[in-house]
């Protein structure tokens, strides 16, 4: 095939945190073996549980136009390869690294490269986008790419793509990883089943941009996708639907038919697992070997509060216990500082932890993301410690700074609650229990609780500068 145009997908990572354990605030490192450590760290966690491929532009990559050659840059490992010539640079806008990502845009087109914007924050937030960019694709751009493709083989490219329906995932769209390094990352190996959410989760996006209706892919397409996905890569396989026990008739069959296949897969569920015993039993025997779940707070007045209706607190125990008792490994998510918590709250989370057993607890600082009910709650009520009118103000860090007040408990006191339950849950000696009491991925578990205790000393660090006026 003659190549005429070149086209480079490019993913943005975060400011800190997950993407390079880094803390936000520019510092000497203090002796050349701290400077070692945590460079090494930075590196392991990169090849650890975050480093995985951006799904969105596997998608995209996958898609084929005669004559129109597709790359992707991924800057966790590589900076912009500027001295390549592009007749077309798309990028990935999260809302929490916008800012960063129109500083790309705007150099490249200093240079004249044609830059196209899309992803999460342009579909909520196009006007913020125009002036940076030279085309706009709004919503899943799924068809919408293949377009934008053939009219720059064409030398017809509109300055915007939309559609006034979602991609119909029943429709065969076979996902390519040529355009990955594929040791680069812990596994390639990323399926999405389906997308929507049908919950209504006030800080969450999901259902905002993906729809309230569960939209699923054909068991069929995607059962020859895990066998073909082995035939390069045997590695552990991610299922990164929001919620794999969604439609529970849907996963058992999906899940029964994968069994001979004999994988060892991760996921993301709700605990309403641990009430389906069927579907439990047929995703352990597939192979499944940990999964996470939201529990986000087990205090009743927070999840009211915050519309989390699904999987409730007087629930979630014997739930979780169901679960570990199939032989999974459970990551469980919780949110503090949600509006019905307070400084009790801690207490109570430790107790939960404690009664459980969970293999790897992670404590999240609320994030109010623009585009969300909850940041536009929090703006009228004016908790919102960065500048609401400024979208590329809310960047992602890993629970490095408050970006609220909580409504129950002081600013100061949350950041002492909050330091003191996460070393309270992780230091290397927890971490190793866990990973020696986890029903299953037992390394898997002992890093994330190893890498975390690393995680939290930087979260708590940062969060005191930050109370004591520091700047990033």
């Amino acid at each position: 095939m003659n190549v005429s145009k070149k086209v480079l997908l490019v993913f943005i990572p975060s400011e800190s945190g997950v993407d390079g354990a880094r803390s936000l605030y520019a510092e000497p490192e203090k002796s050349p073996i701290l400077y070692w450590f945590n460079n090494s760290v930075r590196k392991l966690i990169k090849r650890s549980q975050f480093a995985i491929p951006p799904l969105s532009l596997m998608i995209l990559s996958s898609i084929e136009v005669s004559g129109v050659e597709q790359q992707v840059c991924d800057m966790r490992f590589e900076d912009f390869p500027e001295a390549e010539h592009w007749d077309l640079v798309g990028i990935s806008v999260q809302t929490g690294m916008a800012r960063k990502a129109f500083e790309l845009a705007d150099r490249l087109r200093k240079k004249n490269l044609t830059v196209a914007l899309g992803g999460a924050h342009v579909t909520l937030f196009a006007d913020s986008c125009r002036v940076h960019a030279d085309i706009l694709v709004h919503g899943e751009a799924d068809d919408l790419w293949k377009t934008v493709l053939e009219d720059l083989k064409s030398g017809n490219l509109k300055s915007e793509y939309s559609s006034d329906r979602f991609p119909d995932l029943e429709e065969p769209r076979p996902v390519s990883k040529n355009a990955l390094l594929k040791n680069r990352y812990f596994t390639t190996n990323l399926i999405q089943t389906g997308r929507g959410c049908p919950y209504n989760c006030d800080f969450c996006n999901v259902h905002v941009l993906n729809g309230r209706s569960l939209r699923r892919r054909k068991i069929d397409d995607i059962v020859g996708e895990v066998a073909r996905f082995l035939r390069h890569d045997r590695r552990i396989f991610f299922f990164v639907d929001d919620s794999i026990n969604a439609d529970p008739t849907y996963a058992e069959e999906l899940f029964r038919r994968l069994i001979p296949y004999r994988i060892s897969w991760f996921g993301q569920a709700t605990t309403t697992l641990g009430q389906q015993p069927r579907l439990l039993e047929t995703l352990a025997r597939s192979g499944c070997r940990a999964l996470l779940v939201g529990i986000e707070s087990i205090e009743p007045e927070s999840r009211d509060a915050h519309r989390k209706t699904q999987n409730r607190s007087t629930e979630l125990v014997a739930a979780i216990k169901n679960i570990r008792s199939a032989g999974i490994s459970l990551y469980g998510s919780f949110i503090y500082g949600l509006d019905g918590d307070t400084l009790d709250t801690p207490a109570a989370i430790l107790d939960f932890i404690d009664e459980t057993k969970l293999d790897v607890p992670g404590i999240n600082i609320l994030r109010p993301i623009p585009g969300t009910r909850v940041f536009d709650r929090l703006r009228e009520e004016g908790r919102l410690l960065f500048d609401p009118t400024d979208i590329t103000a809310f960047r992602y860090t890993f629970g490095q700074e408050m970006l609220y007040l909580p409504k129950n408990i002081p600013l100061d006191a949350f950041v002492e609650s909050y330091s003191k339950l996460t070393r309270e849950i992780f230091s290397t000696t927890s971490s190793i229990h866990r990973g020696f009491g986890a029903p299953s991925a037992k390394t898997a578990v002992l890093f994330f609780n190893l890498f975390y205790t690393h995680l939290y000393g930087l979260s708590r660090n940062d969060l005191h500068k930050q109370l004591a006026g520091a700047q990033p």
